[in-house]
């Protein structure tokens, strides 16, 4: 009897570990211009408009869900915004003004909340990463590799401190000194490129964009892992591969941009690429879903306690 107690007792007492929500935090522009929280099934939990970015361009290229819960965005092409769920804005900083960008012309795709408070940020057309600190204050700077200057797209830092960087043209990932700017590893995978990020065992995940795949590369090169074109087994076709994430388990989540009604937006794959896992939300993200989170764990928990907190 006492050992069925304490059966049960670890049973109910690991029950919330094992139905751990999964959240979804979507930026999507192209006519829709919305930023939203939603469940694992799409439902949503939390939405706030956004300006939508400006002179002709139609995406909306990166987000993050803080550790304090705000979510780090663009609100326009050039104007990045930090805002609370009860949609307070905490910071902004206007990269089309600032730190001598006046007069010139500034994309932003890629930006990021650093340990440290400051925020890091890739310019396109001006060419450069910057590091930026709450007041807006230059901390830090450092040119990029000439061919990727005007089109730079997702951009993420590594276990080891060096940063990531994809452009667009000539289709290149190249992984930057933080420290100095230089260069210490590439790879040309000749397709519009679109985000690649360090897995733990080292090798490098990329998303090639218009190259409609999915690509695991080794430190020397090597492809080791890979989908094109569609997933094996399934009627999900590839179009505009976007973000990732790499999982707890080692599965991939990857966005699916630019794919039609008919594909998921989002989705996790295992190794032996079965999808595990689908987000097809189209009505409310369209067709040009390019940046999203997807929260699990600890971090959902926070998320959903904060929302609850506003609608209750």
């Amino acid at each position: 009897m006492k050992k069925l107690s304490l059966i049960l007792f670890f049973c109910f007492a690991t029950a919330p570990f094992l139905q751990a929500e999964r959240l979804v935090l979507v930026s999507a522009s192209y006519g829709k211009n919305i930023l939203a929280i939603t469940d694992s099934s799409g439902k949503v939990l939390w939405s706030h408009k956004t300006a939508g970015p400006q002179r002709g361009h139609t995406g909306h290229h990166d987000v993050h869900m803080l550790p304090n819960g705000n979510i780090l965005f663009h609100d326009t092409w050039t104007t990045l915004k930090e805002i609370t769920l009860d949609k307070k804005v905490v910071w902004e900083y206007d990269c089309a003004n600032s730190n001598g960008n006046k007069g010139k012309r500034v994309d932003v795709h890629a930006f990021a909340r650093l340990p440290n408070g400051n925020t890091r940020i890739v310019e396109s057309r001006v060419g450069r990463v910057i590091e930026v600190d709450k007041k807006g204050k230059l901390v830090r700077s450092f040119p990029l590799k000439p061919g990727g200057t005007t089109s730079s797209r997702w951009a993420r830092s590594t276990p080891t401190g060096t940063y990531l960087v994809c452009s667009e043209q000539p289709g290149v990932v190249t992984e930057y000194d933080i420290k100095n700017g230089k260069v210490v590893w590439d790879y040309l995978i000749k397709t519009r490129v679109y985000g690649a990020m360090r897995l733990k065992n080292g090798n490098t995940l990329i998303a090639s964009g218009s190259g409609n795949s999915v690509v695991e590369v080794s430190p020397d090169k090597k492809v080791v892992w890979e989908i094109k074109g569609k997933v094996p087994a399934t009627e999900v076709n590839l179009k505009w591969m976007t973000c990732l994430q790499e999982c707890e388990n080692g599965n991939f989540i990857v966005g699916n941009c630019h794919a039609g009604p008919e594909n998921p937006q989002i989705f996790e794959i295992t190794r032996d690429k079965k999808i595990v896992w689908e987000f097809d939300q189209y009505d409310l993200v369209g067709n040009g879903l390019a940046c999203w989170q997807v929260l699990d764990g600890k971090q959902a928990a926070m998320v959903r306690k904060k929302i609850d907190a506003l609608t209750n």
